[in-house]
């Protein structure tokens, strides 16, 4: 009888196999490159439906001036929230930054359906007062589709 021995140590590999993290990585790349267009508006505001909405297409652009008035009132610039009182100056700040000082002061407001009507005229003043040229009130187009009932 004899006596086996095992040898097992000499066989073990100590490389490290990379390719399963290398595959995890390009699929969060891959998913952060799909979802990072997606979080150009950073406050949720349900929009009017009106059935002659105008596709303006300026709005999306990375210089473009926002401005949002939730349903509860709250006063946004971008997606940092402003009092009303120091929104005429942030949005001349904002002016006076743009690459092309040609361009029209131009600002897109986007006021929540059931948002106080007295609270978004508020909002249109004081962006009157940072001498916005031309002020442009965001809506979201009707399905016409839709059987009437």
């Amino acid at each position: 009888m004899s006596i086996s021995k095992r040898e097992e140590g000499k066989k073990v590999n100590s490389n490290i196999n990379v390719t399963p993290m290398v595959d995890v990585m390009l699929v969060l790349l891959i998913i952060f490159m799909v979802i990072t267009p997606m979080l150009g508006d950073k406050v949720t505001v349900e929009l009017p439906k009106v059935s002659a909405a105008i596709i303006m297409d300026a709005a999306n652009k990375d210089d473009a001036i926002t401005v949002a008035v939730t349903r509860d009132g709250s006063t946004f610039l971008g997606g940092d929230k402003v009092a009303l009182t120091d929104l005429s100056t942030r949005v001349q700040d904002l002016e006076s930054r743009k690459t092309n000082p040609s361009d029209d002061k131009s600002v897109y407001l986007r006021a929540d359906t059931r948002s106080n009507f007295g609270k978004v005229e508020d909002t249109i003043d004081a962006l009157r007062t940072a001498g916005v040229n031309q002020l442009n009130l965001m809506t979201d187009k009707t399905q016409l589709d839709q059987p009437a009932q």
